[in-house]
């Protein structure tokens, strides 16, 4: 199946895909299952597009399934093309989102998933888009290092400045782990700063 990013977000691919993996389910369950841990808000209209998406690729099947004494109710499943797509989508991202932190997270948390090779790319990815971030910051930062009237707007800056260089440094550590062979700890998360 060739995956077409779709409004340039994988991430509801992503955590669809991955849930369906846990078992056969109804739409209403999938979405509380992926609403659940992520607190993505999960609309009707966003979910059964992409099912429906799915189902036309071959990712996911359907069945109706009958409820004594209530409407019947459709049940979706992974199939093997459908996980081989969940791979694709886990073990890439993308430069246009990259800058994302929601899409760069939901591929962290597969790291376990995919090969070190995949997982560099990502971090690669990642470090690139805080780096041109970063650089906006700072040139915007620059922009305002002498007007009394931006006072609130350098103070954010150099906030925003500060937030993006802590994970840069936890997306380096991630590398670090990844080449050492050594899982990262707890500690080492973005407000670590070493």
């Amino acid at each position: 199946m060739t995956y077409v990013i779709v409004d340039d977000v994988a991430l509801l691919d992503i955590l669809i895909l991955s849930n369906l993996r846990a078992g056969p389910v109804h739409g209403y369950e999938l979405k509380q299952r992926v609403q659940r841990p992520t607190m993505t808000k999960l609309s009707n209209n966003s979910l059964y597009p992409i099912l429906r998406r799915f189902e036309e690729g071959g990712a996911v099947t359907s069945i109706r399934e009958a409820q004594e004494g209530r409407p019947a109710r459709t049940v979706y499943a992974i199939t093997e093309q459908g996980r081989a797509l969940l791979t694709e989508l886990i073990s890439t991202l993308p430069a246009g989102l990259a800058a994302n932190e929601e899409e760069f997270l939901a591929r962290v948390n597969f790291f376990a998933e995919i090969e070190p090779a995949a997982r560099r790319g990502i971090i690669e990815a990642r470090n690139l888009a805080l780096y041109a971030r970063i650089e906006q910051v700072r040139t915007l930062l620059a922009e305002t290092a002498n007007s009394p009237a931006a006072a609130w707007r350098a103070l954010a800056m150099t906030h925003l400045a500060t937030t993006l260089e802590a994970e840069r440094r936890w997306v380096t550590s991630l590398d670090t782990s990844i080449e050492s062979g050594t899982p990262p700890t707890d500690s080492e998360g973005p407000d670590d700063s070493r």
